[in-house]
């Protein structure tokens, strides 16, 4: 089964008018930045097709923002509790929307890791930390030195010393 293809423009325009949507009656500012933010990035991957680092990083923004989207509501829906009875169709609206976003979130994360691997990006992440591989194709083995490599050694082969001026002690 292939994966179908889905346009990283179709994915940021998704996310923009469900984040515009579920910012209409309940949720605060901080919700707002931190997820056009991360669109913003996106908007940078669209505008370079070639870039890894910008798929890179909007990936690692959506990822980030399902975690602070969990905390936005968290902790601000109950709040919106005690709304008039005129405003609670909107809040309905924005809250459906905004779970909507939350819920897509993980899917649209799937997708711009397969553009990541269709970008060149590596299957793996590395965190910086030295890793054991199993690529022994990069040694050269010392049983087997060049001759140019032996005649060029300032080291005396026979005494195992450094030729120089003599010590005096």
């Amino acid at each position: 089964m292939e994966i179908p293809a889905v346009n990283l423009k179709a994915i940021v325009l998704m996310h923009w008018l469900l984040t515009i949507w579920g910012c209409m009656a309940w949720l605060p500012p901080s919700y707002a930045w931190g997820n056009f933010s991360v669109l913003a990035v996106g908007v940078w991957a669209v505008a370079q097709r070639d870039s890894i680092d910008a798929v890179l990083m909007f990936l690692i923004g959506i990822a980030v923002t399902i975690l602070t989207d969990i905390i936005h509501f968290g902790i601000y829906y109950p709040l919106a509790e005690g709304l008039a009875e005129r405003n609670r169709d909107t809040f309905r609206f924005s809250a459906g929307m905004a779970i909507l976003g939350l819920l897509l979130k993980p899917v649209s994360c799937f997708f711009v890791y397969q553009m990541y691997r269709e970008r060149g990006g590596d299957y793996n992440v590395n965190f910086g930390f030295p890793s054991v591989t199993r690529n022994r194709d990069a040694y050269q083995s010392i049983d087997q030195q060049d001759q140019s490599t032996s005649s060029a050694n300032p080291f005396n082969q026979a005494e195992g010393t450094k030729p120089g001026p003599p010590h005096s002690y």
